[in-house]
């Protein structure tokens, strides 16, 4: 992979020219260079070159790459309505982050107006510069002991049935987050004891400690998204390892919990690399759950959409997937991992009732367990 040179925060430009304009300054902004390190930086073999791609907004012209036209089956809500302003009140009044917003969701509307947020913990700013997501990367502020609590005590305003809690990853903790984590679950079993708690982690830098300590806390659902194929890894998550992942959801499976994950299409892999990545999930760790969306390119600045999945080909990854052995696969356009986490079969229809109905499953034997 080819290594450009990262624009820097600084009042003028490396060479001596003027300061930068305000697209540059924005950008810098908004995704500065990482505490992960060099987004370049990786052990693995490069599968992908990102020579065409590059960017370089250092020489007083910002540079974008395009954004594609979106097809017609690709059409998301504007939020509004009672129940997202109830919701939106609830989080604000509490200070709490959501993926909702940080990630730029496109069923932000949807989800909240029917009352469902992914929970976002551990801050907004994350230490690592995923090539797809919008969320900000840089140094972050200590975590807020605090925290857990309050998050429990929004989610018992809520009236839930299911929820699900993500985080940034913290690479700057000894422990990834994990230790809040825990206790971020524990509390919201103990203030919502009627509501299953789907926890969507990172990989903790492979430290199995860490990650023994959420395993710990019990969650219903203990997801990790491998979020793209083998050979897309270094484009799409340089600071994650393809290998570290599918140990972790092992791990998870090991440890009897109900395991989930969940990939992005449309970013430059094949269809039979996204099979092979079913079987590598299958054989490896056993994993129950599997998720498959369309990538959305948040920004100019994030990886190119490659091609727009049609909703034909989601109809046949769900197929293989199910036919795999996933217990649960949730396959299209503008799937999430957490989005219909809690909808109710009977409003569905019969594909989605098969998913929903097979997700209460899983939660109801976590529960017994």
């Amino acid at each position: 992979m080819a290594r450009s040179t990262e624009p820097t925060a600084t009042n003028t430009h490396p060479n001596g020219s003027a300061p930068p304009t305000a697209a540059v300054a924005r950008t810098v902004a908004r995704h500065p260079r990482p505490l992960g390190g060099d987004t370049a930086r990786q052990r693995d073999a490069n599968g992908i070159s990102l020579s065409a791609m590059i960017l370089n907004n250092t020489d007083g012209a910002a540079q974008h790459l395009s954004m594609r036209r979106k097809p017609d089956w690709i059409r998301a809500k504007v939020p509004g309505g009672d129940g997202y302003h109830r919701l939106k009140a609830i989080i604000n009044e509490h200070r709490l982050h959501t993926v909702c917003e940080e990630a730029t969701c496109p069923n932000i509307g949807e989800c909240w107006s029917r009352g469902t947020a992914t929970i976002m913990i551990l801050g907004e700013i994350c230490t690592r510069s995923c090539g797809f997501c919008n969320v900000k990367t840089g140094k972050p502020l200590p975590p807020d002991l605090d925290e857990p609590r309050r998050v429990a005590e929004s989610l018992a305003l809520m009236d839930l049935k299911h929820v699900v809690i993500t985080c940034v990853d913290r690479d700057d903790l000894p422990d990834g987050g994990a230790a809040i984590w825990a206790e971020t679950i524990r509390r919201t079993h103990e203030a919502c004891p009627d509501m299953s708690v789907e926890a969507l982690i990172g990989d903790f830098k492979g430290d199995p400690d860490a990650l023994q300590v959420v395993i710990d806390s019990q969650p219903e659902i203990l997801a990790h998204n491998m979020e793209s194929v083998k050979r897309m890894h270094p484009a799409v998550r340089p600071q994650a390892r393809y290998d570290r992942s599918l140990e972790v959801l092992r791990r998870i499976k090991d440890a009897g919990l109900v395991s989930k994950t969940g990939i992005m299409v449309g970013i430059g892999e094949r269809d039979d690399e996204v099979l092979a990545l079913m079987d590598d999930i299958r054989s490896i760790a056993d994993t129950d759950i599997f998720t498959i969306g369309q990538y959305l390119q948040p920004t100019r600045n994030h990886l190119p959409i490659d091609r727009w999945v049609t909703p034909a080909q989601f109809d046949v990854f769900r197929d293989e997937g199910l036919a795999r052995g996933f217990q649960v696969v949730e396959s299209g356009p503008l799937v999430r991992s957490s989005y219909h986490a809690e909808e109710q079969a009977e409003r569905l229809s019969p594909d989605r009732k098969a998913v929903v109905e097979g997700m209460n499953n899983l939660i109801n034997s976590a529960k017994r367990n």
